[in-house]
């Protein structure tokens, strides 16, 4: 279950900003088995107010939210695909990657200088993406060659992964993203090895800067250009002030929220764009909650009941029997376990129940 999205960007666009941002909200690492020192990777909790909830609802001794995994990946520059500033590098970190977070400018500043000589978040897009889509064409032209000869030999596997490849390279040389091409499942599983980063899911933050000349506050048409630009790609994309969160990192309680009004910025967009990551990444929560622990599960959406009790032990998945599930709402609504029962709202579910993003389940095996 991919957790990991990799923060990509032109240089002195805020992706290190951003990711020290976002991890200042860190968790402690002792929790997580996949947890790396590694200090370009931050383990960030996903915000989730019902935790706290059913957290003095049950009077857990702790909280354990669910986490995703981001990665800041130095700078790309025009030519990366072919070498320039390290590219083969970077673009190899990106491939490890699950999902893609390109960071993008939105503010004009004198004295932060920008890699194009001036801000333009639609040419910066391009950019990116251009390196992304030139990388994956190499990747694809070699497979296509390594494939040949199996098809030849009428291996239908091979013939299956030579008509999707040569059907992905057709889109690449149109500078295309390779996710653009609807693909059938069995089409998808022939490519899924090499790793395409075009084939990633993307998401864009734009970002600003407190007090600065940001673009979605100027009217010069770029903003309106740049929003134009994403609804066309169907992406998502979220604003973000990623310095603000730097500013008032040591500030605490009520003087944290004084401050943020005097920069006006009551809210920088960090806990939005951390749970868009995880939607991006396919991922829902469903809740567990006693006296030792509340928790949020991480599973993928459209999980059955027992794949959802394999978050929590591997076990669980074959040892099924049912599932007690009640909705997070209900529960709160109710007040107790008890009383939710005695209202009819605790359900009896089996082994093709599909999980819902909120059900607070206790799990029979």
């Amino acid at each position: 279950m991919g957790l990991s999205i990799g923060i990509v960007g032109l240089p002195n666009v805020g992706k290190s900003t951003l990711f020290n941002a976002l991890t200042a909200k860190g968790v402690p690492a002792e929790n997580y088995p996949f947890c790396t020192i590694d200090p370009s990777v931050g383990i960030v909790p996903v915000p989730d107010k019902r935790l706290k909830v059913l957290s003095d609802l049950s009077h857990s001794t702790k909280i354990i939210p669910a986490v995703i995994e981001f990665v800041d990946i130095a700078g790309l520059v025009k030519g990366a695909s072919e070498g320039a500033g390290l590219g083969n590098q970077f673009l190899q970190h990106i491939r490890e990657t699950d999902a893609i977070l390109e960071v993008v400018r939105i503010f004009d500043d004198a004295d932060i200088t920008h890699v194009e000589g001036e801000v333009d978040p639609v040419r910066d897009i391009e950019v990116i993406n251009l390196e992304l889509v030139l990388t994956d064409l190499a990747v694809v032209a070699k497979r296509i060659n390594g494939v040949e000869r199996d098809a030849k030999r009428g291996d239908k596997l091979a013939l299956v992964e030579q008509a999707t490849l040569k059907k992905i390279e057709q889109v690449l040389l149109q500078g295309k993203l390779a996710s653009s091409e609807p693909l059938t499942s069995t089409e998808a599983l022939s490519i899924r090895s090499l790793q395409l980063l075009t084939m990633k899911p993307i998401m864009y933050a734009l970002n600003k800067k407190a007090g600065g000349h940001n673009l979605d506050e100027m009217n010069d048409g770029r903003f309106q250009k740049l929003t134009e630009f994403l609804d066309g790609l169907g992406a998502t994309y979220v604003t973000v002030d990623a310095g603000i969160e730097g500013e008032l990192r040591d500030v605490a309680g009520e003087d944290k929220e004084t401050l943020r009004r005097d920069f006006g910025v009551l809210d920088d967009g960090i806990d939005g764009l951390i749970r868009s990551g995880y939607s991006l990444l396919g991922l829902m929560t469903y809740l567990t909650t006693g006296e030792v622990e509340t928790r949020a599960w991480t599973v993928k959406i459209g999980s059955t009941a027992p794949e959802a009790g394999a978050a929590i032990h591997t076990d669980f998945k074959d040892t099924f029997i049912r599932a007690e599930v009640v909705a997070y709402d209900k529960l709160v609504e109710a007040g107790s376990y008890a009383n939710a029962r005695e209202k009819g709202w605790v359900r009896t579910e089996g082994k093709e129940y599909i999980v819902k993003d909120g059900d607070v389940i206790e799990f029979k095996v």
